[in-house]
Formats: structure tokens, sequence, C-alpha cells
């Protein structure tokens, strides 16, 4: 499995927030995608998950572009973003149910990714009464449902204690391990050692960047 970004731009107004971002990623890798606030990044993720056009560019996966192919796109691409596209007044199970059936719940509750991320632990409180880090396992939870095999990520560790940054990294290793495609838009040490490649978007082109651990030289390249 291959996929390719290429040449996506994305203009508002006269403002141009990204003009020629491009990478690759294949199958068990994981892309960082790094750079300042504003630059772009969750744009980026929102135009590669459909929700937002971009004005020019291809996403192609094993040379079909996905963007005109929204369908094939919604079945291999999970997308979560930085906030948590849930409803308030259910339960996480009653969240869950909207996207799986309830024998698939069951089993992944038992036994997979949706066991691995905890989620049984908090079946019945109802999304208002959660903390930050249930609510961004549960969000993960809802995006997998149906396995795909490409999962766009915008921060999704950001502010979470580390226990739950332990579950949420144990189950980004189990997607690479098992050939997916993980394109991750973070700052986060641990979510950058989990990282293949990495590149910086910065006046709207993506840059190759080599991490060496050391922070600081991310936060200089910016």
């Amino acid at each position: 499995m291959k996929i390719e970004i290429r040449g996506i731009a994305k203009t508002y107004g006269r403002k141009s927030v990204l003009r020629d971002v491009h990478f690759t990623a294949e199958s068990g890798q994981c892309v960082g995608i790094l750079g300042s606030n504003g630059c772009g990044k969750s744009t980026l993720l929102s135009i590669l998950a459909g929700i937002q056009k971009c004005d020019a560019g291809s996403f192609l996966y094993e040379g079909k572009d996905l963007f005109r192919y929204p369908r094939q796109r919604a079945r291999l691409v999970g997308y979560v973003p930085q906030g948590t596209p849930l409803f308030d007044e259910l339960s996480a199970k009653d969240n869950l149910l909207l996207w799986y059936s309830g024998e698939e719940l069951r089993k992944e509750l038992e036994g997979g990714f949706l066991a691995m991320l905890g989620i049984g632990e908090f079946l019945k409180v109802p999304v208002h009464k959660m903390s930050g880090g249930m609510k961004k396992r549960l969000s993960i939870g809802c995006a997998i449902a149906g396995r795909p095999p490409i999962l766009l990520l915008d921060e999704p560790m950001a502010a979470l204690d580390l226990v739950c940054k332990q579950s949420i990294l144990e189950y980004l290793r189990a997607h690479k391990k098992a050939g997916g495609i993980l394109l991750l838009v973070t700052h986060d040490l641990l979510e950058l050692e989990l990282c293949d490649s990495w590149y910086i978007i910065k006046d709207g082109v993506s840059v190759p960047f080599r991490y060496d651990g050391n922070l600081k030289t991310v936060v200089e390249s910016l």
C-alpha cells in the first residue's frame, strides 16, 4: 500500500495557506507533519479527510486519486481532528453504535482495538461527563470503525496524561505493525519518535525534516 500527496494548495480569500504540499507514505509508516500555529497543518488533514476541498492537488492511493472517489476514501481513511466530534448527550456506547453494528462492537470491545484503547472502562459514561483522555480515545474508536488502513490524526495526545498517551501510543504502534499508514500532526515527543519521516509546513510548502531526538532543533526549524 502506498499513498502520495501531490501539490496540495488552499487559499482563503487573499491568504494562501497551502501552496505546494507533497510527500509519500507506505504500509507500516508514520509521517509526522510539523509547523507553527496557523501554518495549515490542520487544514491539510481536513482536506485529505474530505471535510474541505483544496484548490489544487491530489491524494493518490495506489495511483488512484481519492479526491475523485469519495466513497472509496471514506472506506480507506479515518480522521481524528483536534476537537472531539462526539454527541455530548450520548454515552460512549451510543456514540460507537453510530459507527459499529452491535456484533462488531462486541467483538472489538472483547479483544479488538477498542479493547486496546480501554473504551470498555467507560462505555456507559455520557460524553459531557468524560475526561479529555476518554473523549480522545472514544474519538479514535469512532474513527477506526471498519479498520481504515489510513489514519489522519491531529495532535491526538495533546494535553493528555501519561496513562492516556501510552494507551493511544500502543494502538498507533499496533496500527503500523498491521501495515497501516499514519499521517500525524504533532509536536509531542512520543509522537515524533513514532514517525518514520517528518515534514515541516512553512510558507505553505512541505519541507523534509530529519528529527534527531532534539526538540530544540524542531523549534528552531519552524
